[in-house]
């Protein structure tokens, strides 16, 4: 790589795509500006509880980034920050960044203390809300930076400064101020990552009314080894393993009332999760409930694997309800294509295949409007997409793509005004 200028480059997003993105540019020679909103690094990947398309767990590839992070003095990252102000140059932009009070420094040992006497309890969001956690907590066992955080739209520091006096390392500041700095950047790489659609919007799945009605992220939690069950998959209602769980395709996705696209990953992460549970679960049934097994490459031995499984049944047609009323298990009403007929089934777990949403680019109210920020042949010069923010993608495929952008945002190989 021929680098342009010695600016860096800012990467908004710390997900797989921008880790990715960051680390690449690094280890070529430029300096990068890492930026995520969240007050740790590792998007929606590092919640996973294996990723594609190795089936590692989010251990394997995620410590070795968060080592070429730290070890890398050409990488300066920001958590618990967002950009508030871009402006574009003649070479380049100038963006300004807010970062949230920094509450627990760098002196945090992660010994707990303060989160043992903390008398404030809220659901965990990184469980997807399945498990509670104090007011200030280590967010995940995987969290980079390796520090505590102290949620303040949950702590009543007024009132309370238990933390502070229980901390021996003087790592918590509860008067900490939000910090602004302003850069010049050569480019920008938006790897701004995506959220899942909210079931509650298709009161026909019943989505939080029964407590053993997820959403795929939940079903990711829940088997993970760090999830609020430590890796059991267990009915919440009964508090007992699942004989039988129904997997729902396209929850919001290909429909035209929510989303008209096709999320492109709920396929073959439903096939993984399902794969998974007649793993860990030896007498478990399992049933998919499918418009079309959309599966592309290697993804393709996982629908192989399910077809051929005995407790796995992949039925096509789609499910149009799901009752709730009867508290022993889950009502099913779906077509069955095969047969042209309309059938019912009965589930202990239901699992909604939720579509996937690009997260909202932050450049979009920042720079002039009649800019297309899904399509990067419309970009301004100097701005990359990458990771979901392009499309929906699975792990694999945002690491490419984030590599990607990185050779089109640091050299000079770049195509002239992206036309």
């Amino acid at each position: 790589i021929q680098v342009k200028n010695n600016k860096p480059i800012i990467v908004i997003g710390g997900g797989m795509a921008g880790i990715t993105a960051a680390v690449e540019a690094a280890e070529a020679g430029v300096s990068v500006i890492l930026l995520e909103s969240l007050p740790y690094l590792g998007g929606n990947a590092i919640a996973m509880n294996r990723y594609f398309p190795k089936m590692c767990p989010p251990y394997c590839g995620m410590e070795i980034n968060f080592r070429r992070i730290k070890d890398n003095p050409l990488i300066r990252f920001f958590v618990s920050t967002k950009l508030t102000a871009i402006e574009q140059m003649d070479a380049g932009f100038k963006v300004i960044l807010e970062s949230s009070p920094e509450y627990v420094n760098d002196n945090c040992t992660l010994c707990g203390d303060c989160s043992a006497v903390c008398p404030v309890e809220q659901a965990d969001a990184f469980n997807q809300f399945m498990s509670k956690k104090k007011a200030i907590d280590h967010p995940h066992d995987l969290a980079y930076p390796e520090k505590y955080y102290l949620d303040e739209s949950f702590c009543i520091k007024a009132e309370c400064s238990k933390c502070m006096e229980a901390c021996s390392y003087n790592a918590i500041d509860l008067k900490a101020e939000s910090q602004t700095n302003e850069f010049e950047v050569q480019s920008i790489i938006l790897a701004t990552g995506w959220q899942s659609f909210d079931p509650i919007a298709m009161p026909e799945y019943s989505f939080g009314n029964h407590p053993d009605i997820l959403t795929s992220l939940m079903m990711e939690r829940m088997s993970a080894p760090n999830g609020p069950t430590a890796g059991k998959i267990r009915c919440q209602a009964g508090d007992c393993p699942p004989e039988t769980i129904a997997f729902i395709q396209c929850a919001g996705s290909r429909d035209e009332k929510h989303l008209p696209y096709c999320s492109g990953v709920c396929c073959s992460a439903s096939l993984k999760q399902a794969l998974h549970a007649v793993e860990v679960l030896p007498d478990v049934e399992v049933s998919i409930h499918y418009i079309d097994l959309r599966v592309t490459g290697r993804n393709e031995d996982f629908l192989r694997k399910a077809e051929n499984h005995p407790r796995i049944k992949l039925i096509k047609g789609k499910v149009t309800k799901v009752n709730s009323d009867d508290g022993t298990s889950l009502k099913l009403t779906a077509e069955h294509i095969d047969s042209g007929k309309k059938i019912t089934s009965s589930a202990n777990l239901v699992v909604l295949a939720t579509g996937v949403i690009p997260n909202k680019n932050p450049v979009v109210d920042l720079l002039p409007e009649n800019r297309s920020f899904m399509n990067p042949t419309s970009l301004p010069k100097g701005i990359y997409l990458a990771g979901s923010a392009l499309q929906a993608m699975d792990v694999s495929s945002s690491v490419k793509s984030a590599t990607a952008a990185v050779l089109l945002g640091v050299s000079d190989s770049q195509i002239p005004n992206n036309e």
